[in-house]
């Protein structure tokens, strides 16, 4: 399975100089302010510039200026590696120059090192309005770019659809989802009837968790079964899900609960009940994006449900790049080190991330868990 296992961020915001190897479950650590929101955003940024919609992201942002590491530097610099499958590895990087309101992509390069063959195999190399696109063999030129070629947009964008290994990494990066609090608001969608519809996801806001579900149980048992035993393990007397069509079309969802006669509707669910069926449907969700970003899971939750939380992130990650960024000392209990990327502040207010298992912590965690570390400053990260 292909990986993303690097990720470098130069300019951006408080991550003036940032290059962090990714692991298959990152769990962002560190007070407000640090600077974990910001990795999300600068990944979201980069997973933008895949299907042609950097422009439109930047503008979400407030602007390329808006976004930049105020009086320490002069352009934005994003990449990321991805391992495929036959061993070689994919590096992209785009660099963003500002100029007036608007920007320049000043370059951008892709290409891919097989460190068997002891060579490096170039796919995309563009310097301003000067873009290159290569065939594979080495020769440029055989591949001209498209003459209506937008030069706000990424070369990556807009590459012919020539090459698997180029092709894969376009479609992983452009996967990339953010994922914040949900919405359990009175009239949210993840609490209303929704249209019958096959879906593979339960949206970033819940509108397709219930067709997310019917679909799961219609078609993955298991995947459905292991979201079932998720929510018995947090709720003991939870008795299973229900769909009852309510109109043409449309289906609600029940809660059944041994504890009453009757079955709860998703608008009666409490709002934790609600975001952890959400969690768990999302994480056992068969279209997982390949980087999946979560901002805060721990939101609402009773702290007996991180654990469960833990190891649904934990299985997720065998599937595809889970990052999450938290500041919960009850989370990270239940985390391993390897896990744990601490984000900290230089005291010229530049971020720096540091994984927990390369600080010396064997002897202070044979009595300690790794949130009282944290809590005791032995970590970083306050």
């Amino acid at each position: 399975m292909s990986r993303f296992t690097h990720l470098t961020i130069r300019g951006f915001r408080r991550l003036v100089d940032l290059d962090v190897e990714l692991r298959p479950l990152t769990v962002l650590l560190g007070i407000n302010g640090v600077g974990k929101s910001s990795v999300l955003d600068a990944i979201s940024l980069l997973s933008a510039s895949a299907p042609g919609r950097l422009r439109e992201r930047l503008a979400e942002m407030g602007g390329l200026t808006n976004v930049m590491s105020i009086d320490r530097a002069k352009h934005l610099v994003l990449g990321t590696r991805m391992r495929v499958e036959d061993g070689t590895t994919l590096d992209y990087s785009l660099t963003l120059l500002p100029t007036g309101v608007a920007y320049t992509i000043e370059e951008e390069r892709l290409c891919q090192e097989d460190e068997f063959q002891l060579r490096t195999v170039e796919y995309i190399e563009s310097r301003g309005n000067d873009t290159r696109y290569f065939d594979g063999s080495g020769r440029a030129g055989l591949l001209q770019p498209d003459p209506f070629h937008d030069d706000l947009e990424s070369s990556l964008s807009q590459a012919p659809k020539k090459f698997p290994a180029p092709e894969e990494l376009r479609r992983h990066l452009a996967s990339a989802t953010l994922y914040h609090a949900l919405n359990v608001d009175v009239r949210a969608p993840v609490r209303l009837p929704q249209t019958m519809q096959p879906a593979d996801l339960p949206g970033a806001n819940g509108e397709t968790l219930v067709s997310c579900l019917y679909t799961l149980r219609e078609t993955d048992k298991a995947r459905f079964e292991a979201v079932e035993d998720a929510l018995r393990a947090a709720f003991p007397s939870f008795d299973g899900l229900n769909f009852p069509p309510v109109a043409a079309g449309t289906l609600a969802m029940t809660w059944r609960d041994r504890a009453f006669s009757r079955p709860i509707y998703t608008h009666q669910l409490s709002e934790g009940t609600l975001r952890f069926l959400w969690l768990a449907t999302l994480l056992q969700s068969p279209g997982l994006p390949a980087i999946c970003m979560i901002d805060e899971p721990e939101v609402s939750l009773h702290p007996e449900m991180l654990s469960l939380l833990a190891d649904l992130l934990r299985e997720a990650s065998q599937r595809a790049l889970v990052v999450v960024a938290t500041h919960s000392d009850r989370l990270v209990r239940f985390l391993k080190p390897e896990e744990v990327l601490i984000i900290d502040m230089a005291e010229d207010g530049a971020a720096s991330a540091t994984w927990a298992d390369s600080l010396d912590l064997d002897a202070w965690l044979d009595e300690y868990t790794l949130d009282q570390l944290w809590r005791m400053g032995q970590m970083g990260g306050r």
